[in-house]
């Protein structure tokens, strides 16, 4: 009798795999992707250059289902983004060693890296955050509306440890701009572990809900919730980090220029004539005309970019340059001096080397190889150097 193919089984997958890849695939991604593919529902994959491995789906992965959910295919950090600001102001004035340092004080005081003091010295969340439009709550489970009273409050404008930075940057006419890089903060993973909890598991360690099912449809609006608040989030540190910029450099804000996008989501799209359901973790939609923001390393250029709408890559591209080393492998090969000498001229907290040193340049993927391995993705609109970097720890 015929046996229908379980995850974990070594047959070559039979769904449509397309790869964008600055280098072939190594073996532990190429075997998490394998997985995937035989997954139930499985579609189309679309694997981007920056992808690396995590737990159970790797980051830089989009798959498409017609009515499966998998919220391992989202992440635990649902509406991860970037914004970018621009700034009526010369970046040059970066150069001034003081100014860079009152300026790098002082936004480690607007934007808390982790939680303010308490929810008193917070700003409010948007109302449209506590409050649906119908009088139903506005999330699912009463836990998620006590975690969202806690610490959804006290995180609120907060940045995050790890990849999520804000960077002020020059484009090539020499004007200032900041880039933001943050998402749902502890809300995001308090929303997956939860739901993860009630969904379906199957072989391989994936899980999973049928979209229409109560479960499924708990989930997409908690995770629409998510990304309302990764989005308000980024706008909150925008408008904080601003106002430091402003004060210290006397210049105005163009809110115009003001781009915000997510790159960790799921959402109903149509592609190849019929509606599927795209999960994106660790890759930006990039729809033709598409805005994008797609950062580099700490040290190494990001750039503002349009989509142009590839069916084969389910209109999507990188989120970034893609990690090369994993975080342990970086802290035992990166040293404090790597850090410094690799950073040169970027303005950082070098007080923080030590802590910083797995997210030193080299510890990522060559973001001008990742840009030119996804021409057909994406088109450059502009590129920006970083002249100071805020990260925490």
């Amino acid at each position: 009798m015929k046996r229908t193919p379980r995850i974990g089984d070594r047959l070559r997958p039979k769904v449509p795999i397309n790869a964008w890849l600055t280098e072939p695939m190594p073996r532990d991604v190429k075997l998490a992707v394998d997985r995937l593919a035989r997954a139930p529902d499985i579609q189309r994959l679309a694997i981007m250059p920056d992808v690396h491995l995590a737990e159970r789906v790797c980051i830089g992965v989009v798959a498409a289902t017609t009515h499966v959910i998998y919220p391992q295919a989202v992440g635990g950090d649902i509406g991860c983004g970037m914004s970018a600001l621009a700034f009526d102001a010369e970046a040059d004035a970066l150069l001034n060693e003081n100014l860079a340092a009152d300026v790098l004080d002082s936004l480690l005081l607007s934007v808390p890296p982790m939680r303010h003091p308490s929810r008193h010295e917070a700003p409010p969340l948007p109302t449209r955050l506590t409050e649906s439009e119908d009088g139903t709550p506005a999330l699912s489970h009463p836990m998620l509306l006590k975690a969202m009273d806690r610490e959804g409050r006290v995180e609120f404008g907060t940045l995050g440890r790890g990849n999520h930075f804000l960077e002020l940057q020059a484009d090539e006419e020499g004007r200032l701009w900041m880039m933001v890089h943050s998402g749902s903060r502890y809300m995001g993973q308090a929303i997956t572990g939860l739901h993860l909890q009630r969904a379906v598991r199957v072989q391989g360690g994936l899980k999973y809900f049928d979209a229409d099912s109560a479960d499924g449809q708990s989930y997409l609006h908690d995770l629409a919730w998510a990304r309302a608040y990764a989005e308000a989030n980024r706008r909150q540190i925008a408008t904080a980090a601003a106002a430091t910029v402003v004060h210290h450099f006397g210049a105005r804000a163009d809110w115009t220029s003001y781009i915000s996008c997510d790159h960790n989501h799921v959402r109903a799209e149509n592609h190849f004539g019929r509606p599927l359901w795209v999960h994106r973790k660790g890759a930006a939609p990039a729809a033709d005309g598409e805005a994008g923001i797609i950062p580099g390393s700490m040290g190494t250029c990001s750039f503002l970019a349009q989509g142009r709408g590839c069916e084969e890559s389910l209109a999507s591209s990188s989120h970034g340059a893609g990690r090369r080393l994993p975080r342990e492998e970086a802290r035992r090969r990166i040293t404090s001096s790597d850090l410094a000498d690799e950073m040169k001229e970027v303005r950082f907290d070098r007080r923080l080397a030590h802590s910083l040193r797995e997210e030193a340049p080299s510890a990522y993927k060559s973001i001008e190889a990742v840009m030119r391995a996804q021409k057909a993705l994406t088109r450059i609109v502009r590129r920006l150097r970083p002249m100071l970097v805020y990260k925490g720890v």
